[in-house]
């Protein structure tokens, strides 16, 4: 079926969905190109996101952060929006979407819940029904944004197959909509799925780089040098960049989630580490098995907690005009401390990763004059019990460490001697065994 808008961005993109959704897709696109020429429609929403959602959002300069370096660094707070996050900003037009085409009911997904207190949030100021599908393992981590759901009349199902993340979440959300359609609109969360949801999903989050080049000019009489956003299906970023694609002296940055680091695979850095395929309706870089599987992501994050991304990343990566890098969960908790301790602001973990690299750029050239623009994508409220089990571990670990220095220290020379020649035989034998055990199976396998 021919579509109205482009249904790709180069190669990537498309409608890889069951032939009974394409009629809906058609008509979802058609209501979003007659709304965006509709001034009652613009006019509304427009005074939703002044009135109710609080835009525009501030530009704050970290002046403490960056005291050692010629850096001036810039949050763009989408974290002061109503929600908490910038999913506000799209959801809202969404429901409008959803209210034209005359739906009774909204289906969502959500990973850290963000999307899903926006969709709850946007549900109960326009009196529609919601059911927000989560991994059961983010409803654990997340309980507080699952209580927030819940109070505003949100129905949240909890999803334990899979690896219980979003992954799964956004796979049970597809196949409840592809029965109900006729009733309900699926509100995707991310710059991702089939089309027209990335273009959708792009020209309602775009508000945040139309106000940042606004805002910066502004206050600093010219563009940025750089700006950084996080990636896991990147509408945060894609919201941020579009405005800035044309201006070829603004370097763009998008950061993924390495985890525990990529030669682990225990990561979500699907846009450089995964391969062209097709999932969740589209064709985009996905983590993959040898054989073709979905690989299970990891991101101490769970917003990135995703093994795709949206086709128009994997189409910004493929021309070159936007270099993507990734920074690990030890990176991401450094910097969530560092802003928390020097500008009294509490980011996203999702947040910490654009903000983790850009303190990674100050750090390698402080002298250095430049301008350097963050998209803070949602405030770190439900991560506080995360972060403060992580930092609990690393103390523990720590403490023991410091236990058994204190008592080798009171052993004799002698006993020392004893006790470091018993730990290299000990890690001598481990590493014997383990070669004739790796040896035994491959005679086997």
């Amino acid at each position: 079926m021919s579509t109205l808008l482009s249904a790709y961005f180069g190669e990537f993109g498309g409608q890889y969905v069951p032939q009974i959704l394409m009629p809906v897709l058609r008509e979802l696109e058609s209501a979003f190109i007659d709304a965006q020429c509709d001034p009652k429609f613009t006019d509304y929403l427009n005074k939703l996101l002044k009135n109710y959602a609080g835009r525009p959002t501030a530009l704050t300069l970290c002046s403490n952060l960056t005291k050692d370096s010629n850096t001036r660094l810039y949050l763009k707070r989408e974290d002061l929006l109503h929600g908490g996050a910038h999913k506000t900003n799209q959801v809202l037009g969404q429901a409008l979407l959803a209210k034209r085409l005359l739906k009774k009911e909204v289906i969502a997904e959500t990973g850290a819940g963000q999307h899903g207190v926006a969709v709850a949030l946007a549900c109960a100021l326009l009196q529609m029904k919601c059911r927000i599908y989560m991994g059961a393992k983010d409803v654990e981590r997340q309980s507080a944004n699952v209580f927030r759901m819940r109070l505003m009349g949100a129905k949240v199902i909890p999803i334990y197959s899979g690896s219980a993340t979003l992954k799964d979440a956004c796979n049970e959300a597809f196949r409840d909509w592809s029965a109900s359609y006729k009733n309900t609109h699926y509100m995707l969360g991310t710059a991702a799925g089939p089309h027209p949801f990335p273009t959708i999903v792009q020209e309602f989050q775009r508000v945040i780089g139309r106000e940042t080049k606004s805002q910066i000019l502004e206050q600093e009489g010219r563009l940025p040098d750089q700006i950084l956003a996080c990636i896991g299906g990147g509408s945060n970023a894609i919201g941020m960049f579009t405005d800035f694609i044309d201006e070829s002296s603004v370097h763009l940055i998008g950061v993924e989630p390495a985890g525990k680091g990529i030669q682990t695979g225990q990561h979500g850095a699907a846009l450089k580490h995964g391969r062209t395929g097709i999932y969740f309706g589209m064709k985009a870089p996905i983590m993959q098995t040898d054989e073709g599987q979905i690989k299970e992501s990891y991101s101490i994050s769970a917003g990135l907690d995703f093994p795709s991304v949206g086709p128009q990343h994997a189409y910004l990566n493929s021309i070159g005009r936007v270099e993507y890098v990734s920074v690990t969960d030890y990176e991401v908790i450094d910097a969530f401390q560092s802003i928390c301790r020097t500008e009294g602001i509490i980011p996203a973990l999702e947040s910490s990763h654009a903000l983790a690299y850009a303190l990674k750029i100050i750090r390698t050239n402080p002298k250095k004059k430049q301008i350097i623009v963050v998209n803070l994508s949602g405030r770190g409220d439900k991560d506080i019990l995360t972060v403060y089990d992580i930092l609990k571990q690393k103390k523990e670990k720590f403490n023991a460490s410091r236990s058994l220095q204190a008592t080798i220290s009171t052993l004799s020379i002698d006993t020392r001697r004893r006790f470091c020649t018993f730990c290299n035989s000990w890690r001598s034998i481990t590493y014997t065994v383990f070669r004739y055990s790796r040896c035994i199976n491959t005679r086997w396998s």
